[in-house]
């Protein structure tokens, strides 16, 4: 799996101009799924970023997980995250998980997150979302399952 956290203020999700979701201060979370992924990795990630300290505390430093502070997670499914440039202009998708298989995954990895006290708001798989988002930070951070193996 891959994912891009992005630490926010606030974020949306709309499908054809219409707001499916929003959170305040957390987490957008682009997830990316591979044939190759497993609840092993599902359970990796929820433990990474759950407590994951990346916001400030009293002091200014990055202390606090989301846990910390009750945020929110806005999780938006993202097969372009295994893009292959490699060759010509149009990217690869191959890489990516099939759809069946990788809405199962993403869909168990969000309960999963759930399943640890965390809020999460979702898009809807495979649609073509529109993000809004404002990055507090800016704090961006990039999981790679595969490099773990």
């Amino acid at each position: 799996m891959k994912i891009v956290l992005q630490r926010v203020k606030s974020a949306s999700v709309s499908i054809n101009e219409h707001k499916v979701g929003e959170i305040n201060q957390g987490f957008v979370l682009l997830v990316g799924v591979s044939d190759q992924d497993t609840s092993k990795d599902i359970d990796y990630l929820v433990r990474k970023i759950s407590n994951l300290r990346v916001f400030e505390d009293n002091d200014e430093r990055l202390n606090l997980s989301i846990q910390d502070v009750n945020g929110s997670i806005l999780s938006i499914s993202q097969f372009t995250l295994f893009a292959n440039t490699k060759k010509g202009n149009r990217p690869s998708f191959t890489t990516a998980g099939k759809p069946e298989f990788a809405s199962l995954l993403y869909n168990q990895f969000n309960d999963s997150l759930r399943l640890v006290g965390l809020p999460v708001v979702t898009g809807e798989f495979g649609a073509n979302m529109q993000v809004s988002l404002i990055n507090d930070g800016p704090v961006t951070i990039i999981f790679d399952t595969q490099q773990n193996k």
